[in-house]
């Protein structure tokens, strides 16, 4: 007896749409997704954006001698754009500057700064011993001799002690130091400090940080006023020329703040005897820029190592601190100038390192030692002028008040008047000539006058690029499928020429052979469309 199977196959998509299932689209059946809607064209994209002149060089129309004009007055214009932008941006990537000056700016009760004065000459003749000038020979030029005058043959001097010889040898300021008045009051060498310089011994004014003294009023008789004998009978003989070897006759001096050592053989100006020197300083509050507008040296960055007793970064304390690398490096010890607790040079080799120390140090960029200029400095402007001293009538009268004679005091006695200008002072800012919100401006101008566009047109381009971009990308990616077998919730669907190629022989003539086949007959649905999809199914 025939078995009649009937098997029921069920599409997802046949009701919901049966335009399809009429069509026999076998992907439609299949459950295929559409893909996504397709990306705006170039010409619909032109005539929605805000772009000056897009949509009428590449919007939709016609193509003419209008839309060429309207493409080349566009091209044109992003040119001028581009070019200007350019411009821009090399104008910025400079990191110009300026220095804008607040003149007269009120400021408090003024600290009066630190005052720093050496004689120019090293060594009193009259304090120096046979061992001293044996042991000076390379620094002074003066030959050894022993006690007969004779040039040493053999001699053996104790070693020397520099710092010795400097406190023993150099200008005393009791000596030096005639008359001292600061701001109306009386002042003394006990007012003084003694500080080592490349001249030697050397004395500073007003030298402590934590209590400096206040400069109640500007003007002359305000600040400090000292008379001064340099003793030029002191001064060494030149016996020959050294390095070291000087023709002047006078003092050196440095006005610096506190926070800073003197540098008093580069930064110090000289005072002449037989002259009274008025020296008017202002106060001057520098700001720099930092990187990458300037080379300035942050507070915030981590701090050099400092010489003693300067707790703020300076030029000078740099500089200082290079020098003694550099002795160091070349002879083993240091100079007396230069603090720390290494072995003092000896005074033969004394001359050589001076040299060393000058010749390997650079002051730029590119040196062995660049010392940055700090971010906030104080510094003084000095305006320097004199007049000449003793008149005839004060010359006798300071020659009788210090038993000497009138030539003595013309040769030997100066005057400095170190004084406030006024009680203000100049504050001078490196400021950025052209910064970020600058350059954005001139860009939105040069932007909005060549072709029209802001922030949100560029954010259209971007968004349309964007668009067209992925749509290709999904395109690449995706690869056709026609699968002939889907298993989609436990419902098989075998394609029908697939069955006919599997079945080793004709459908009914297996069915009648008695089950010679393992295929069951075929089932004819004899309500079933004639010829579709649906004709034959084999279970």
């Amino acid at each position: 007896m025939p078995i009649e199977i009937v098997c029921k196959i069920k599409f997802a998509e046949e009701d919901a749409k049966p335009k399809e299932k009429e069509a026999g689209d076998e992907q439609s059946l299949l459950g295929a997704a559409r893909g996504a809607a397709p990306p705006r064209d170039l010409a619909t994209f032109a005539s929605t954006s805000t772009l000056h002149g897009l949509g009428r060089a590449c919007g939709p129309g016609p193509h003419g001698l209008r839309r060429t004009l309207w493409a080349l007055a566009l091209l044109t214009s992003l040119a001028a754009f581009l070019y200007q932008a350019v411009g821009l941006a090399r104008g910025y990537l400079t990191r110009p500057h300026l220095v804008a000056m607040d003149p007269a700016a009120p400021a408090p009760v003024a600290g009066f700064p630190a005052v720093t004065l050496c004689n120019i000459n090293r060594f009193r003749h009259s304090a120096l011993s046979d061992a001293d000038i044996f042991h000076l020979a390379n620094l002074t030029g003066l030959p050894p001799k022993d006690r007969d005058g004779h040039r040493a043959a053999g001699l053996r001097y104790p070693e020397p002690d520099m710092v010795d010889i400097l406190n023993r040898t150099g200008h005393q300021l009791a000596d030096m130091l005639k008359s001292c008045n600061f701001s109306g009051h009386h002042c003394s060498a006990s007012n003084f400090s003694v500080v080592y310089t490349r001249y030697g011994k050397c004395y500073t004014f007003n030298a402590d940080p934590h209590s400096s003294l206040p400069s109640r009023a500007g003007g002359m008789g305000s600040g400090l006023e000292i008379m001064l004998d340099i003793q030029q009978e002191e001064y060494l003989p030149i016996w020959r020329e050294t390095n070291e070897t000087s023709f002047e006759a006078g003092i050196r001096v440095q006005i610096h703040s506190q926070d800073e050592p003197p540098y008093i053989h580069q930064l110090g100006f000289g005072v002449s005897p037989g002259f009274q020197t008025f020296v008017s300083c202002q106060e001057q509050r520098l700001t720099y820029l930092p990187q990458p507008w300037g080379n300035c040296r942050a507070e915030s960055e981590l701090r050099e190592p400092e010489l003693q007793g300067y707790s703020a970064y300076s030029v000078s304390a740099c500089r200082l601190r290079c020098e003694k690398e550099a002795v160091l490096q070349r002879c083993h010890c240091r100079m007396v100038h230069m603090p720390g607790n290494e072995t003092i040079c000896p005074p033969n080799i004394y001359i050589e390192c001076a040299d060393h120390t000058l010749d390997s140090l650079g002051g730029g960029s590119e040196g062995p030692c660049f010392c940055p200029t700090p971010c906030n400095l104080t510094r003084y402007g000095k305006e320097i002028s004199m007049v000449r001293i003793p008149n005839r009538g004060s010359a006798r009268y300071l020659a009788r008040k210090y038993n000497r004679n009138e030539t003595y005091i013309r040769e030997n006695f100066l005057v400095l008047d170190i004084f406030f200008e006024a009680l203000t002072s100049e504050a001078m800012e490196q400021r950025a000539a052209y910064g970020l919100s600058a350059l954005l401006g001139d860009l939105g101008g040069q932007m909005g006058l060549f072709i029209g566009a802001s922030i949100l047109t560029l954010l259209e381009i971007l968004d349309y690029i964007y668009e067209v971009s992925w749509d290709r990308l999904k395109r690449v990616w995706r690869r056709p499928k026609t699968p002939l077998r889907t298993s989609t919730g436990g419902i098989s669907t075998l394609g029908l020429q697939e069955l006919k190629e599997q079945s080793p022989c004709p459908s009914r003539s297996c069915a009648e052979g008695g089950g010679a086949s393992s295929l069951l007959p075929n089932h004819h649905h004899p309500h079933g469309p004639p010829g579709g999809l649906f004709e034959d199914f084999a279970c």
